[in-house]
């Protein structure tokens, strides 16, 4: 008899008892399944629809399911951005008794894109770039957390736009191993199975005719090391200072933030110098809690769910609104009241003016960072300020409907079902 370890709590209307768990997954009746874009997998894959939800399905050996099971549960707890964990369904047999191989259900990130979704829409010159920076900090939270990867490549991650970035999400652990801390040799040994990874999916990129001319595949999946080792230095390295140079403590901190992390605390010991001999020596580490400094201060002060770019420019927009309020009234204004106003007369007037059909194009936090640069764009072009409710028209009938739909992408009838081998 199948058994069902569920992370999240069904709903009543999704309680996961009722699929075809006696069947093989790909044999599942078609209409569970639904075409959305997926990246490469080595197991069988379906994506279904079920209790007004998407879901993605995997077919995998126990051993596998319950080790991705438990590193997705991990990296959730970490803070990490990984797709939000379902469940298990274990000892899976046929009507005649065979054995079957278990399945583990994620559910379907919203907005997301595999690469080569991604790089299938116009607009795509210099979205390698971005995407080495997204791997890169992806994978330094990955090690942070503790976690060998084993697999880091595009068709293993997600990715979503982030103000003018992209953010990845990881999506397959099943290679991927729990310790304490990963030494140097095991984090650079990582870093080597990724950058050969990332390379051979820009070359498919290439052959497909995806890729921008000129780019080089093997020479930016080189940059994944760089990117990551600075990252890595200025997330864990230990500095040392003078003694009245504690300021420099500081300045790290704001980079740390500025990179989007959060600090816990700081490590500080004396070293070197004795009373007489010269400034005191302080060695500091910071203790690194995890990325999104900037999108759990927007959460806190308006409720509105962001990627850390968005986050930092939405925060931009309600400080640089929040100044002018004051300057108006002639007083500084609390943040909370701040961003009261702001949400009230800037945030929510725009994204109510969005048509409900282009509402899905993105999310409500990529549509309000893109009406700013509109707004900007505009502004420029008249050589004053046009306003926001100008810009927001003109986005809404010139940009918007341009874009794809990506809070559920269908994929187009050329590409494969909902079922996906490797």
């Amino acid at each position: 008899m199948t058994t069902l370890r569920l992370k999240t709590i069904p709903d009543a209307d999704a309680d996961f008892l009722n699929l075809p768990w006696s069947t093989p997954l790909e044999y599942w009746p078609d209409e569970l399944a639904v075409r959305l874009p997926r990246g490469r997998h080595r197991h069988v894959v379906r994506f279904i629809e079920y209790g007004g939800e998407y879901f993605a399905c995997k077919e995998l050996r126990p051993d596998l399911a319950d080790r991705e099971y438990e590193l997705l549960d991990h990296l959730k707890e970490e803070g990490l951005p990984v797709v939000d964990l379902v469940g298990v369904a274990d000892d899976r047999t046929t009507p005649d008794g065979e054995p079957l191989d278990s399945v583990l259900i994620t559910r379907h990130l919203a907005y997301s894109l595999p690469y080569l979704h991604l790089f299938a829409g116009r607009g795509s010159y210099g979205l390698h770039d971005h995407l080495i920076d997204a791997l890169a900090v992806l994978l330094t939270q990955v090690h942070l957390a503790g976690v060998f990867w084993g697999d880091c490549s595009l068709g293993n991650t997600l990715f979503r736009r982030d103000a003018g970035e992209l953010v990845a999400y990881l999506v397959d652990t099943e290679t991927g191993e729990h310790h304490t801390t990963l030494t140097d040799g095991q984090r650079l040994h990582d870093l080597e199975i990724a950058t050969e990874n990332i390379a051979g999916g820009l070359y498919e990129l290439e052959v497909l005719g995806r890729l921008p001319d000129g780019v080089d595949p093997f020479a930016v999946a080189e940059q994944l090391s760089d990117r990551y080792e600075s990252l890595w230095a200025e997330l864990t390295a230990t500095d040392e200072v003078a003694g009245d140079e504690l300021w420099r403590i500081q300045a790290r901190m704001r980079r740390l933030n500025d990179l989007g992390f959060d600090v816990s605390e700081i490590e500080m010991v004396e070293t070197g110098a004795t009373p007489g001999d010269g400034p005191q020596q302080v060695a500091f580490r910071p203790r690194v809690v995890e990325e999104g400094h900037h999108k759990r201060e927007l959460l806190r002060l308006t409720g509105i769910e962001a990627e850390e770019n968005q986050a930092r420019r939405l925060l931009s927009a309600l400080h640089g609104y929040g100044a002018w309020l004051g300057r108006e009234q002639g007083r500084e204004l609390p943040d909370a009241v701040a961003a009261y106003r702001w949400l009230a007369e800037r945030y929510e007037p725009t994204i109510a003016t969005i048509p409900d059909d282009l509402r899905n194009r993105l999310t409500d936090a990529e549509i309000f960072h893109q009406v700013l640069d509109h707004l900007w764009f505009l502004s420029e072009e008249a050589k004053a300020d046009v306003g926001l409710e100008t810009a927001t028209r003109a986005y809404v009938e010139s940009i918007l409907p341009e874009l794809p739909q990506e809070r559920v992408v269908i994929e187009s009838d050329d590409l494969e079902d909902g079922l996906l081998t490797s």
